[in-house]
């Protein structure tokens, strides 16, 4: 054994890893002195979150049981578990671990502080095999301060006499206390040499160190549970430096955990309270899936910067994923961001909404877009642009307004969030760099859906400012954009719809060429993470349920025979049958999700069926008028959520394979909780409620939807470059900067020059009256620029399609 000042060696130990994705539950406090979040997977406290919900700090707790006769047991591998909701609504948790030996039981009551930076565990230990004093309680913990495993430094301590375990990584402190001695303790560094190591191998701690440095670290102790019938609470406090980390954690437990716990509760309560009952419209058993949805959603906000909220309190494929791997999900995605203030919308939680609106509002980028993801501080995380993401605001302020979740004022506080948005879209639409799925550039018809429905909404906004041309203007786009929608994406006489009998089916993305970019196009297209050996397919082989948002966006109704024939495709192609009900995978050839054989996803994999796509099926099968179906299928993400109420991002879909934790219908390794997910049921219980699609923007609906629309006008930008004119219409000219534009119908031999004006803040746009133009005119153009005093030195043509 060491010396007990010793430093642990073996540094900087193993690479580290996080943990399981499959949470159990989720949580916090809400209140002032709410900033710890914490997650359960496998019947322990696995990564909580400090000081914002972006940030991880621990990787799990987990309580180790040995007895003289060899017998080792970790409750996290070696029990089955199970997790209640102590209330519907309300994230505090009682945690079950029954030893498959049958040797003891473990149960656990977790919540956090509503005063301090703590999460708290009340546990009782209960042998049904000999005695208390039979065994020892090793506490191990796995510090993951600041989003890494790495760069931890631990150390034994005390605070004002009271035994202490420390972990620091910069300016982030953790401090373990509990109300029963612990000693032995100590800290090593994770490897083979490291307190699970010596507990297996000696059923106690014997290598005692008092310190390790700036690794990958992990702190043990045992727990002296004899004296107190084996029942006591521990708990976890932060800090920007030791004393306040230890402060916290000591002064929480003055108060009885029940007694902390009743408050915690009762906050939670007070806030589900004037939500819509919903619940109604659910035959859930407890845990209601409503009220767990509403607080999941609640739990992934920020308590500190108003309004932000994240994808997921996980890591996907955790055991698999290391400190790079970490921010995709632990970061604020505009698009997920809007629906989930769709489905808090949906149930009457204003004031989260109206925060969520301010947080786009300060987190917008000069241009109008937002980035593709982002720290809560607002930071970029990914530099992609999303055009979806720059058109969700649009429709949520919108039907914020529509709901009077907003008042007059607030929309007009809104609105130089709103002209930048829409200005940003009318601009760089309707092609986009990448798809919803953050993968292919092209036309997408979710894109499309979310992009044109945008700019409907965003007009009636204009209305209301008074800027009546600038609402004209983006109906105009919009309707140009519309008219647009099968010619990028629906495609005929292919061999598969030969197979299926369709006359054809829109496609997953519909290939943008720069030179021309209103022809077809049958392109080969790049799938992201299959394998690198596997050929690219083409736009007519990409099949996606996104077809949908069509009709979820308002522009086709469901029985329109092109999208009844899609959504055969769709069946035939994305549709698979498990033991909780059908699924639905994202796309053909998606490579995001486990190997075949379940092993994690490691950049290529078999991508898997998605709950929230159910619900997006559900929500067509009540725009297309069967409401029975709809409501299976909503039976359906009940059935696809876990013990705990949580809905995962993907379910296996492939025969068990249990040694991989993975069952058919269930889980898949990816995010789980997804908010996304639970906003969708939510908002599908609004649906069922309304008789119809909620979140429909009636704009698109009336607009497009119900009756034919003939666009007044063909839209040409430099970065848009249409090649044909469509017979009828009025040619116009959007551009960034002020113009003279000189134009012709008979190749220069007469001219006419047109001045643009200004229609919004770094919109200039240029009408040539070419309505009345025969088709197969070629008119062509160029351009004076007064700012610069100089002409752009070439000429632009666009020909006069013939008359449809």
């Amino acid at each position: 054994m060491s010396a007990p000042n010793g430093n642990a060696p073996g540094w900087p130990g193993v690479d580290p890893k996080w943990t399981s994705s499959a949470k159990n539950a989720v949580g916090t406090a809400i209140g002032d002195g709410a900033r710890v979040w914490f997650t359960v997977s496998h019947g322990i406290l696995n990564e909580v979150y400090y000081p914002e919900v972006d940030t991880a700090c621990l990787r799990d707790a987990c309580l180790l049981v040995t007895a003289a006769d060899g017998f080792f047991s970790e409750e996290k591998r070696h029990c089955d578990h199970t997790v209640e909701w102590i209330a519907p609504g309300v994230p505090a948790f009682r945690l079950v671990n029954s030893c498959r030996e049958g040797r003891y039981v473990i149960e656990k009551r977790v919540c956090t502080s509503p005063d301090f930076d703590v999460v708290l565990q009340h546990v009782r230990f209960t042998p049904r095999v000999g005695t208390l004093h039979d065994y020892k309680l090793t506490l191990l913990i796995s510090p993951h301060l600041g989003n890494h495993g790495a760069g931890n430094s631990g150390w034994v301590g005390h605070h004002r006499g009271h035994p202490v375990l420390f972990a620091r990584r910069e300016s982030l402190v953790m401090a373990m206390v509990c109300s029963v001695g612990f000693s032995p303790s100590t800290v090593t560094f994770v490897g083979a040499d490291d307190a699970w190591h010596d507990v297996r191998e000696h059923g106690r701690i014997t290598r005692l160190y008092n310190r390790a440095e700036n690794g990958n670290i992990a702190m043990a102790a045992e727990l002296d549970v004899r004296e107190v019938a084996g029942e006591f609470t521990m708990a976890i406090g932060f800090g920007a430096d030791p004393e306040t980390a230890a402060m916290h954690a000591r002064a929480s437990m003055f108060d009885p955990f029940a007694t902390t716990e009743r408050r915690y509760m009762a906050s939670w309560a007070g806030w589900q309270a004037p939500l819509l009952a919903l619940d109604e419209l659910s035959s859930d058993t407890e845990p209601h899936l409503y009220r767990a949805s509403m607080a999941v959603m609640k739990s992934h906000m920020s308590m500190n910067i108003d309004g932000g909220a994240i994808a997921s309190l996980s890591v996907p494929w955790g055991t698999s994923k290391g400190d790079g791997d970490l921010g995709g999900y632990h970061l604020v995605w505009p698009r997920d961001m809007v629906e989930t203030a769709g489905g808090l919308l949906a149930a009457g939680a204003h004031t989260e909404l109206k925060a969520m609106l301010r947080f786009l509002a300060v987190t917008q980028e000069p241009d109008g877009h937002w980035p593709q993801n982002m720290w809560l501080n607002g930071t970029p995380f990914w530099t992609g642009v999303q055009m979806d993401e720059a058109a969700f605001p649009l429709v949520l302020v919108d039907h914020a307004r529509r709901e009077k979740a907003i008042d007059v004022d607030e929309v007009e506080q809104f609105w130089h969030m709103v002209e930048r948005a829409a200005v940003y879209v009318a601009l760089n639409g309707p092609a986009t760099e990448q798809d919803r799925w953050e993968e292919n550039a092209g036309y997408a018809p979710f894109t499309l859906a979310v992009e044109i429905a945008g700019l409907l909404c965003a007009a009636d906004l204009a209305e209301l400012a008074g800027q009546h041309a600038f609402a004209t203007y983006l109906r105009d786009t919009a309707d140009d954009w519309n008219a647009n929608v099968e010619q990028w994406t629906y495609t005929t006489n292919t061999e598969l719809s030969r197979h299926l009998g369709v006359a054809g089916y829109y496609v997953r993305i519909g290939s943008a060429l720069p030179a021309d970019r209103d022809a077809p196009t049958d392109a080969l297209i790049p799938v992201k993470n299959r394998a690198a050996d596997l050929p690219p397919l083409r736009a007519s082989e990409l099949i996606s349920t996104d077809a949908l948002a069509l009709v979820r966006f308002g522009l086709r109704d469901a029985n329109d025979p092109r999208m009844v024939d899609t959504v055969k495709v769709i069946d035939h192609v994305l549709r698979t049958e498990t033991t909780t009900g059908p699924t639905w995978r994202r796309y053909n050839e998606d490579g995001y999700g486990e190997h075949a054989d379940g092993s994690a996803f490691d950049g290529t994999g078999i991508g898997r069926g998605w709950p929230l796509l159910a619900g997006e099926r559900a929500h067509y099968e009540i725009a297309a008028g069967r409401p029975e179906e709809a409501i299976r299928l909503a039976s359906v993400m009940r059935a696809q959520a876990n013990l705990g109420a949580m809905l995962p991002e993907q379910v296996w879909d492939a025969p068990d394979i249990p040694s991989r934790e993975l069952y058919n219908g269930k889980a898949a390794g990816s995010a789980m909780p997804l908010v996304w997910a639970h906003s969708e049921y939510v908002k599908l219980l609004r649906s069922l409620r309304e008789g119809s699609v909620y979140d429909c923007p009636p704009q698109a609906r009336a607009r497009y939807g119900m009756q034919p629309n003939a666009p007044r006008v063909s839209v040409w930008r430099f970065n848009f470059q249409v090649g044909a004119l469509r017979h009828g219409c009025t040619l116009r000219l959007d551009l960034q900067a002020p113009a003279r534009v000189r134009w012709s119908v008979d190749h220069w031999a007469t001219l006419t020059d047109t001045e643009s004006h200004e229609i919004a803040r770094g919109v200039h746009v240029v009408e040539l009256p070419t309505d009345a133009v025969a088709e197969g005119v070629m008119v062509r153009f160029t351009f004076y620029w007064p700012d610069a005093d100089r002409w752009e030195g070439r000429d632009f043509d666009v020909v006069v399609a013939p008359a449809a």
